[in-house]
Protein backbone atom coordinates (compact mmCIF):
# COMPACT_ATOMS: atom_id res chain seq x y z
CA UNK A 1 0.00 0.00 0.00
CA UNK A 2 1.32 3.92 -1.01
CA UNK A 3 1.54 5.53 1.85
CA UNK A 4 -0.68 8.50 1.90
CA UNK A 5 2.25 10.91 3.79
CA UNK A 6 6.03 10.38 2.46
CA UNK A 7 7.00 13.56 4.59
CA UNK A 8 9.36 10.88 6.94
CA UNK A 9 9.69 14.43 8.96
CA UNK A 10 6.17 14.37 9.90
CA UNK A 11 4.61 14.03 13.10
CA UNK A 12 1.34 13.84 14.83
CA UNK A 13 0.72 14.88 19.04
CA UNK A 14 -1.88 13.26 19.95
CA UNK A 15 -2.81 14.50 23.36
CA UNK A 16 -4.93 11.09 25.15
CA UNK A 17 -4.32 8.60 22.76
CA UNK A 18 -4.26 5.54 24.75
CA UNK A 19 -7.97 4.60 23.91
CA UNK A 20 -10.86 5.27 21.70
CA UNK A 21 -10.53 8.05 19.10
CA UNK A 22 -7.15 9.05 19.69
CA UNK A 23 -5.75 5.58 19.34
CA UNK A 24 -7.60 5.08 16.45
CA UNK A 25 -6.55 8.01 14.85
CA UNK A 26 -2.50 7.17 15.94
CA UNK A 27 -3.18 3.84 14.19
CA UNK A 28 -4.31 4.95 11.21
CA UNK A 29 -2.03 8.09 10.57
CA UNK A 30 0.94 5.33 11.43
CA UNK A 31 -0.17 3.15 8.87
CA UNK A 32 -0.05 6.17 6.48
CA UNK A 33 3.54 7.00 7.09
CA UNK A 34 3.24 9.91 9.84
CA UNK A 35 5.66 9.38 12.89
CA UNK A 36 3.51 9.20 16.49
CA UNK A 37 3.92 10.70 19.29
CA UNK A 38 1.18 9.82 22.32
CA UNK A 39 0.82 12.05 25.48
CA UNK A 40 -1.80 9.68 27.69
CA UNK A 41 -1.86 9.56 31.64
CA UNK A 42 -3.13 5.91 32.76
CA UNK A 43 -2.12 3.64 35.74
CA UNK A 44 0.29 0.78 35.89
CA UNK A 45 -2.42 -1.76 35.62
CA UNK A 46 -3.63 -0.26 32.53
CA UNK A 47 -0.43 -0.37 30.67
CA UNK A 48 -0.11 -4.13 29.62
CA UNK A 49 -2.93 -3.57 27.26
CA UNK A 50 -2.24 -0.21 26.06
CA UNK A 51 1.47 -1.72 25.07
CA UNK A 52 0.21 -4.28 23.04
CA UNK A 53 -2.15 -1.31 21.22
CA UNK A 54 1.21 0.86 20.95
CA UNK A 55 2.85 -2.01 19.65
CA UNK A 56 0.42 -2.60 16.74
CA UNK A 57 1.56 1.56 16.08
CA UNK A 58 4.77 0.17 15.68
CA UNK A 59 4.72 -2.15 13.34
CA UNK A 60 4.41 0.26 11.11
CA UNK A 61 7.59 0.89 10.61
CA UNK A 62 7.10 4.45 11.74
CA UNK A 63 9.29 6.52 14.62
CA UNK A 64 6.99 6.03 17.63
CA UNK A 65 6.95 8.28 21.42
CA UNK A 66 4.65 7.48 23.88
CA UNK A 67 5.09 9.54 27.29
CA UNK A 68 2.68 8.08 30.11
CA UNK A 69 2.30 12.40 31.91
CA UNK A 70 -0.56 14.45 32.27
CA UNK A 71 -0.61 17.06 29.58
CA UNK A 72 -2.23 19.93 31.84
CA UNK A 73 0.67 19.61 34.40
CA UNK A 74 3.19 22.71 33.81
CA UNK A 75 5.47 20.76 34.93
CA UNK A 76 5.17 17.87 33.17
CA UNK A 77 3.79 19.78 30.03
CA UNK A 78 8.06 20.87 30.36
CA UNK A 79 9.32 17.41 30.21
CA UNK A 80 7.26 16.52 27.16
CA UNK A 81 8.16 19.42 25.32
CA UNK A 82 11.88 18.35 26.11
CA UNK A 83 11.52 14.13 25.29
CA UNK A 84 10.08 15.28 21.91
CA UNK A 85 12.25 18.52 21.02
CA UNK A 86 14.59 15.28 21.18
CA UNK A 87 12.51 12.73 19.06
CA UNK A 88 12.17 15.49 16.43
CA UNK A 89 15.75 16.37 16.72
CA UNK A 90 16.47 15.34 13.07
CA UNK A 91 14.61 17.91 11.51
CA UNK A 92 10.94 16.40 12.30
CA UNK A 93 7.71 18.51 12.36
CA UNK A 94 4.55 18.21 14.01
CA UNK A 95 1.97 18.15 11.17
CA UNK A 96 -1.00 17.79 13.14
CA UNK A 97 -1.59 18.16 17.00
CA UNK A 98 -5.04 16.48 17.95
CA UNK A 99 -6.51 16.62 21.33
CA UNK A 100 -8.48 13.85 22.65
CA UNK A 101 -8.83 14.66 26.59
CA UNK A 102 -12.07 13.44 28.07
CA UNK A 103 -11.40 14.37 31.34
CA UNK A 104 -14.35 15.96 32.49
CA UNK A 105 -17.34 15.80 35.76
CA UNK A 106 -20.12 14.05 34.88
CA UNK A 107 -22.42 15.18 37.56
CA UNK A 108 -26.08 16.39 37.68
CA UNK A 109 -27.54 19.93 38.14
CA UNK A 110 -29.44 19.13 40.95
CA UNK A 111 -29.24 16.77 44.02
CA UNK A 112 -26.23 16.22 46.94
CA UNK A 113 -24.16 15.44 44.46
CA UNK A 114 -24.41 17.88 41.63
CA UNK A 115 -22.02 19.99 39.59
CA UNK A 116 -19.72 22.71 41.47
CA UNK A 117 -17.98 25.83 40.33
CA UNK A 118 -14.44 23.79 40.38
CA UNK A 119 -16.24 21.19 38.63
CA UNK A 120 -16.38 23.33 35.89
CA UNK A 121 -13.60 24.45 35.87
CA UNK A 122 -11.76 21.54 36.24
CA UNK A 123 -13.53 20.42 32.74
CA UNK A 124 -12.98 23.18 30.71
CA UNK A 125 -9.24 23.52 31.04
CA UNK A 126 -8.87 19.59 30.75
CA UNK A 127 -11.07 19.66 27.40
CA UNK A 128 -11.22 23.24 26.18
CA UNK A 129 -8.85 25.81 26.93
CA UNK A 130 -5.71 22.83 26.94
CA UNK A 131 -6.45 22.64 23.20
CA UNK A 132 -4.74 26.84 23.25
CA UNK A 133 -2.40 25.99 25.67
CA UNK A 134 -0.53 22.86 23.77
CA UNK A 135 -1.17 25.03 20.19
CA UNK A 136 0.87 28.19 21.86
CA UNK A 137 3.18 25.51 23.08
CA UNK A 138 4.33 24.07 19.98
CA UNK A 139 3.95 27.09 18.71
CA UNK A 140 6.67 29.08 20.62
CA UNK A 141 8.99 26.12 20.37
CA UNK A 142 8.74 26.53 16.36
CA UNK A 143 7.79 22.49 16.22
CA UNK A 144 4.90 23.21 14.15
CA UNK A 145 5.01 22.40 10.46
CA UNK A 146 4.51 25.12 7.45
CA UNK A 147 0.79 23.39 6.84
CA UNK A 148 0.27 22.22 10.01
CA UNK A 149 -3.23 21.20 11.31
CA UNK A 150 -5.16 21.36 14.71
CA UNK A 151 -7.79 19.28 15.83
CA UNK A 152 -10.46 18.86 18.19
CA UNK A 153 -12.98 16.08 19.17
CA UNK A 154 -16.36 17.64 19.74
CA UNK A 155 -19.55 16.14 20.05
CA UNK A 156 -23.38 17.16 19.69
CA UNK A 157 -23.60 17.88 23.11
CA UNK A 158 -21.82 21.11 22.81
CA UNK A 159 -25.60 22.19 21.78
CA UNK A 160 -27.91 19.49 22.71
CA UNK A 161 -28.54 19.36 26.73
CA UNK A 162 -27.85 16.00 28.56
CA UNK A 163 -28.72 14.90 31.54
CA UNK A 164 -25.34 14.74 33.56
CA UNK A 165 -23.41 16.13 30.78
CA UNK A 166 -23.60 19.98 31.76
CA UNK A 167 -19.88 20.86 32.69
CA UNK A 168 -18.83 18.70 29.62
CA UNK A 169 -21.23 20.45 27.33
CA UNK A 170 -19.57 24.03 27.93
CA UNK A 171 -16.28 22.91 27.79
CA UNK A 172 -17.40 21.19 23.71
CA UNK A 173 -19.25 24.40 23.45
CA UNK A 174 -15.67 26.45 24.50
CA UNK A 175 -13.59 24.17 23.06
CA UNK A 176 -15.57 24.87 19.55
CA UNK A 177 -15.28 28.89 20.51
CA UNK A 178 -11.20 28.27 20.88
CA UNK A 179 -10.94 26.45 17.39
CA UNK A 180 -12.41 28.70 15.32
CA UNK A 181 -10.22 31.18 16.54
CA UNK A 182 -6.94 29.31 16.48
CA UNK A 183 -8.44 29.23 12.82
CA UNK A 184 -8.30 32.85 12.55
CA UNK A 185 -5.72 33.95 14.37
CA UNK A 186 -2.87 31.43 13.17
CA UNK A 187 -3.52 31.08 9.87
CA UNK A 188 -1.01 33.63 8.63
CA UNK A 189 1.61 31.15 10.50
CA UNK A 190 0.40 27.83 8.47
CA UNK A 191 -2.04 26.69 11.05
CA UNK A 192 -5.55 25.22 10.12
CA UNK A 193 -7.68 24.47 13.04
CA UNK A 194 -11.04 22.26 12.43
CA UNK A 195 -13.12 20.45 15.64
CA UNK A 196 -14.45 16.76 14.37
CA UNK A 197 -17.95 16.37 16.01
CA UNK A 198 -18.48 12.78 15.96
CA UNK A 199 -21.19 10.69 16.14
CA UNK A 200 -22.30 8.63 19.34
CA UNK A 201 -19.49 6.03 19.57
CA UNK A 202 -18.97 3.35 22.22
CA UNK A 203 -15.82 4.18 24.10
CA UNK A 204 -15.07 4.17 27.40
CA UNK A 205 -15.52 8.13 27.61
CA UNK A 206 -19.46 7.03 26.68
CA UNK A 207 -19.89 4.72 28.96
CA UNK A 208 -18.86 6.63 31.92
CA UNK A 209 -22.34 8.94 31.03
CA UNK A 210 -25.21 8.36 32.83
CA UNK A 211 -27.51 6.20 30.66
CA UNK A 212 -25.48 5.64 28.15
CA UNK A 213 -27.12 2.39 27.30
CA UNK A 214 -29.86 4.28 26.65
CA UNK A 215 -28.21 6.85 24.56
CA UNK A 216 -27.38 4.02 22.39
CA UNK A 217 -30.61 2.21 21.73
CA UNK A 218 -31.99 5.80 20.69
CA UNK A 219 -28.81 6.43 18.30
CA UNK A 220 -28.99 3.43 16.86
CA UNK A 221 -32.79 4.18 15.96
CA UNK A 222 -32.32 7.51 14.62
CA UNK A 223 -28.87 7.53 12.75
CA UNK A 224 -29.83 6.79 8.95
CA UNK A 225 -27.75 4.07 9.18
CA UNK A 226 -28.56 2.43 12.39
CA UNK A 227 -25.02 2.03 13.96
CA UNK A 228 -22.93 3.66 16.25
CA UNK A 229 -20.38 5.49 14.87
CA UNK A 230 -16.80 3.68 15.24
CA UNK A 231 -13.29 5.24 16.01
CA UNK A 232 -12.50 3.87 12.80
CA UNK A 233 -14.76 6.32 10.95
CA UNK A 234 -13.59 9.05 12.77
CA UNK A 235 -9.47 8.48 12.57
CA UNK A 236 -10.48 8.38 8.74
CA UNK A 237 -11.32 11.94 8.53
CA UNK A 238 -8.65 12.59 10.95
CA UNK A 239 -6.21 11.56 8.44
CA UNK A 240 -8.29 12.97 5.54
CA UNK A 241 -7.69 16.28 6.55
CA UNK A 242 -4.25 15.95 7.65
CA UNK A 243 -3.70 15.92 3.92
CA UNK A 244 -2.21 18.24 1.42
CA UNK A 245 -5.82 18.06 -0.38
CA UNK A 246 -7.40 19.78 2.86
CA UNK A 247 -5.73 22.58 3.80
CA UNK A 248 -8.41 24.95 3.00
CA UNK A 249 -10.61 23.44 5.50
CA UNK A 250 -10.06 25.99 8.47
CA UNK A 251 -12.63 27.05 11.01
CA UNK A 252 -14.95 24.27 10.65
CA UNK A 253 -17.09 21.59 12.88
CA UNK A 254 -17.43 18.74 11.19
CA UNK A 255 -19.84 15.76 11.52
CA UNK A 256 -18.78 12.46 11.08
CA UNK A 257 -21.66 10.78 12.26
CA UNK A 258 -23.44 8.96 9.16
CA UNK A 259 -25.83 11.76 9.30
CA UNK A 260 -26.57 11.40 12.92
CA UNK A 261 -27.08 14.76 13.33
CA UNK A 262 -29.70 15.43 10.71
CA UNK A 263 -32.57 13.23 12.72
Amino acid sequence: MVKRFENTDFWALILGGSSGLGLASAKKLASEGMNICIIHRNARAELEVINKEFSLIQDQNIRFLSLNKDALNLQHQQDILAELKQALASGGKIRCLLHSIAKGNLKPMTGDDCLSADDFSITLQAMATSLYDWTKLIFSERLFAEDARILAFTSEGSTRPINSYGAVSAAKAALEAISRNIALEFASFGLRSNCIQAGVTDTRSLQMIPGSEQIKEHTQKRNPFHRLTEPDDVANVVSLLCTDEAAWINGCIIPVDGGEHLC
